[in-house]
């Protein structure tokens, strides 16, 4: 039996951190959304039990290392499953980008073996398996638009943006997650204002949800990597409506309610930046 899975990048249109907490992780508040760059990914009954993980992409690890294999193995330990799978990646979404690529993987992976293996359970009871490997595994399973608190594990859909462009633009860098967290420091920090953002999705309204972008990660990374303040830059004198950096970075976002204006900032990066993609909000929750 084959099956295939679609894997979307999300983006942060807002991301608070407010506190750290007893387990060490930090109480986080966010508003993601997905676009229309995804990962694919094929999944084939294995007969033999074992889990495999492939991909033409020499940046996907084919072992534990990987979010897709892992949730792989948590499905098949936790349901006591006898049959395995392997497991294509179609490799699309940067890697260590801020986009949820290997989250999204995980979660299609989920969602995946659910259907692969006859499981039949719901989204929420993939979602408390999703958040056991990683923060916006829960949120990559529904997809769409959502409000997430605690770690990003609680879930909570809101409506869709109005349809827009999205530039995406990827340093040549990587940015370590646990280093921004350990270089943040929540006095001095920015913090978007998350309700507001929330009220601009109810009202669907544009101007107001680029007026209320803020993600309050964006200051360390931008203090450790120059390059990230300097595609910022480019993209508000290229004309963006909006311009923010997607979760601990280094992805740097535009919102742009125009192709031309979406072309000209891209054509503004190509020359600075390789990784340069224009892309549609999706902001639903997809199905394949």
């Amino acid at each position: 039996m084959q099956i295939f899975e679609k894997a979307p990048a999300k983006i942060n249109l807002s991301l608070d951190v407010l506190h750290k907490r007893e387990d060490g992780f930090h109480e986080v508040e966010m508003v993601m959304t997905t676009v229309d760059l995804a990962d694919r990914i094929e999944l084939n009954t294995l007969e033999d039990g074992s889990i495999r993980v492939e991909s033409e992409s020499r940046f996907v690890p084919n072992d534990e290392r990987n979010l897709a294999y892992r949730a792989a193995k948590l499905m098949k330990d936790h349901y006591s499953v006898k049959q395995g799978v392997r497991i294509f990646i179609e490799k699309n979404i940067p890697v260590a980008a801020g986009l949820a690529g290997g989250s999204s993987d995980a979660a299609a992976v989920l969602r995946g073996v659910n259907r692969l293996w006859g499981l039949n359970k719901s989204l929420d009871e993939l979602a408390v398996l999703g958040a056991e490997i990683g923060s916006d595994v829960s949120f990559c399973l529904y997809g769409g638009t959502a409000h997430a608190t605690g770690r990003g594990e609680k879930v909570t859909p809101l409506p869709a943006p109005p349809p827009c462009w999205v530039v995406l633009a990827k340093p040549p860098l990587g940015v370590s997650t646990q280093t921004v967290y350990q270089n943040l420091n929540l006095a001095d920090a920015h913090h978007p204002n998350t309700n507001a953002m929330i009220e601009a999705l109810m009202d669907y309204d544009f101007d107001a949800i680029c007026a209320q972008v803020g993600n309050t990660l964006e200051g360390v990374t931008l203090n450790l990597h120059r390059e990230v303040g300097q595609i910022k830059e480019q993209m508000r004198q290229a004309g963006a409506d909006a311009v923010l950096m997607s979760g601990s970075g280094p992805t740097v976002f535009s919102l742009v309610d125009t192709d031309a204006r979406a072309q000209r900032i891209y054509n503004s990066l190509k020359g600075f930046c390789t990784e340069v993609y224009v892309v549609r909000m999706l902001g639903y929750q997809e199905r394949t």
